[in-house]
């Protein structure tokens, strides 16, 4: 190996490494494989959001746990129709492209049968 095969090696390994570095970098939230982007910056903004918060004083502790106490089960209610109805849209779009791959076959072999007359 030459000189500059070594340093092209190490310069991918660095470049794989930094990659993998910025991409678990902070990783300790709620930051998903699927979409890493939106998910880390969703995490940035909650934890950005909560140091406004708390710099400048604008909602105290006391008051957020009091909140949380009272809507909690109204907030996890929410979520939990969010997770259906996205389970519900994941659904649909499978229903809807079967049909689709149906409807496909259907005028083909109409297609086919009207050539053949």
């Amino acid at each position: 190996m030459t000189l500059i095969e070594i340093l092209l090696i190490i310069l991918i390994v660095l470049v794989i490494a930094f990659l993998l570095f910025w991409f678990y970098q902070g990783s300790s939230g709620r930051i998903t494989l699927r979409r890493p982007v939106e998910s880390r910056v969703d995490e940035y903004l909650d934890r950005r959001f909560t140091r406004l918060i708390e710099e400048w004083g604008v909602v105290r502790r006391p008051a957020i746990k009091r909140f949380k106490e009272k809507h909690g089960s109204v907030l996890d209610s929410d979520e939990q129709k969010i997770t259906d109805m996205k389970q519900f849209e994941n659904e649909f779009v499978e229903n809807l492209s079967s049909l689709e791959a149906r409807l496909d076959a259907l005028e083909r072999s109409f297609d086919s049968k009207k050539a053949g007359k």
